[in-house]
């Protein structure tokens, strides 16, 4: 489909060989309607690729999928629970919570050895070299461009601001 610019007549995009021209309208509603109109051409773009990347995926599923599957248990045997009743289940459970209830002292531990060891840096500021300070900052630096990635991901892949 061939669209013209109702007040203009340029050619804003062309698909087949049907013209169609939109209707006279002021200014603002010709532009809210070229953009509508591109805003949709780039979602069924977009559509068509996601559509053929699912079909590859789904062709590469059924063809490897049980294979692989087969493959990851018979390496992961000696993980699996024979017969998996739901008592076995509960207890595995309970083991795991247990498990990660007794790393808690350990973790404690651990976590005051790191604040020690930031408290003994800040003391010793004025002796920290260039090289360190420069470590320092460049990892600063990749947290907060880690979490403004995370942030881009999580407002849908856009940086001005989420979808309203």
């Amino acid at each position: 489909m061939l669209l013209v610019h109702c007040t203009t007549g340029k050619t804003l995009h062309s698909r087949d060989t049907n013209v169609k021209t939109l209707p006279s309208l002021s200014a603002s509603h010709c532009k809210h309607r070229i953009v509508q109109s591109r805003r949709v051409i780039i979602m069924a773009s977009k559509l068509v690729q996601l559509q053929s990347k699912a079909v590859e995926a789904s062709k590469f599923v059924a063809k490897n999928g049980t294979s692989y599957y087969k493959q990851l248990l018979q390496n992961n045997k000696h993980y699996i629970q024979d017969p998996p009743t739901a008592d076995k289940c509960t207890l595995l459970a309970n083991q795991l919570f247990y498990t990660r209830l007794a790393s808690i002292p350990g973790r404690y531990e651990a976590f005051w050895k790191e604040l020690d060891s930031v408290k003994n840096l800040w003391k010793t500021r004025k002796e920290l070299k260039i090289e360190d300070a420069g470590i320092a900052a460049l990892f600063g630096l990749e947290c907060f461009a880690w979490f403004c990635a995370g942030e881009i991901i999580g407002r849908g892949f856009t940086i001005t601001g989420y979808y309203v």
